[in-house]
């Protein structure tokens, strides 16, 4: 579908729940293994190369979204491999942080130099290869809850809510302290490369929060509104990904943290159209399409799945299609091109 212009200004509309003049697409992560499948190319070794090796990464990286019709890259750096001893939210591993004496002794302040040191040029990269038309969707990586288990770990967590409430409370505040330093420098450094502002955390499961909302509420929303505050004063929108039954604290993402979107759906917990319905009004909704769905039906399902959620959603105000959760490297291609096809053409590309 050559002649393809990119205008990251319709995934901002849908960010504050306007409606786009062309409905966007929008994924929340990529696997790079299946961009190179697609793309007939390998290119995930040049990140790890030389200058020009690293400069071709990203222009293919980039070129990527472009070519399927994307108005923003979506690219974040996450905090977590920079937070020493983490690894107990993906890795399995204990957490470091047991006592209030393993507290103490954590280099909270240190971290924000090692993100930038680590992921600066990353950035820097990103704004060189941008197109015309296009900024990114993202930034730094992770949210609150996520990298308090990152180094604490979620049983662990538990533990301490119990035995120590007052080590509990200040374990998110620490992070918050922490997020709220690094954000503020990307803002001001890399701000300009970005469209729309994001970060993801999974507050839940299939049936319900993972804390009990109220603790939710007391450690972790306000840890979000001081981002979300930071993000507004530099004049963009705030889209929360997060997975799980979080209904019992959406209100008070909304009204309290301040989020202007929300993305990730899973057709088990609620149909696309639920969130619609309760929350269109309110604020943008990324996502729509069962990301099982994409793994386990034929080219012909999918489209026929995709065309009947496009439906859903017209006349709904800030809407982006893409999965409800992201594309792994165990999605089909084929499955992940029949939606983008899909969508193209309701689009009359």
């Amino acid at each position: 579908m050559p002649g393809f212009q990119p205008d990251y200004q319709h995934v901002v509309d849908a960010a504050r729940n306007r409606t786009p003049r062309r409905l966007p697409l929008y994924e929340h992560i990529i696997s790079e293994e299946v961009m190179e499948e697609i793309l007939g190319k390998r290119f995930l070794d040049l990140y790890k190369g030389d200058g020009s090796d690293r400069e071709e990464f990203f222009k293919t990286y980039v070129s990527f979204f472009l070519q399927l019709g994307y108005d923003t890259v979506s690219f974040e750096r996450t905090i977590g491999p920079v937070m020493p001893g983490s690894g107990a939210l993906g890795g399995h591993k204990p957490g470091v942080i047991k006592t209030r004496e393993d507290f103490q002794r954590y280099p909270w302040q240190e971290i924000p130099n090692w993100y930038f040191g680590t992921f600066g040029s990353d950035y820097e990269l990103l704004r060189a290869v941008m197109p015309p038309g296009m900024k990114a969707i993202g930034g730094p990586g992770n949210g609150v809850f996520e990298l308090v288990q990152d180094v604490v770990g979620f049983e662990q967590l538990c533990y301490i809510r119990c035995d120590d409430p007052e080590l509990y409370s200040d374990l998110f505040k620490a992070v918050g302290n922490t997020m709220h330093a690094i954000w503020t420098r990307f803002l001001e450094e890399y701000g300009d490369v970005y469209a729309v502002c994001r970060f993801g955390d999974d507050l839940g499961f299939k049936t319900a929060t993972l804390l009990p909302p109220d603790d939710i509420r007391s450690h972790i929303i306000p840890q979000y509104k001081r981002i979300v505050d930071l993000v507004h004063s530099h004049g963009k929108p705030f889209l929360l990904h997060s997975c799980g039954n979080i209904f019992p604290v959406m209100d008070d993402l909304i009204e309290v943290a301040g989020i202007d979107a929300k993305h990730s759906n899973e057709d088990v917990i609620a149909p696309f159209k639920v969130w619609l319905e309760r929350y269109g009004s309110r604020i943008g909704n990324f996502g729509g399409i069962d990301m099982d769905v994409l793994c386990q039906y034929s080219p012909s399902q999918i489209q026929a799945y995709v065309l009947d959620v496009l439906k859903e959603v017209e006349g709904c105000g800030g809407v982006a299609i893409g999965t409800g959760n992201s594309i792994p490297d165990y999605v089909p291609p084929a499955g992940y091109l029949a939606m983008i096809d899909t969508v193209r053409r309701f689009r009359g590309e």
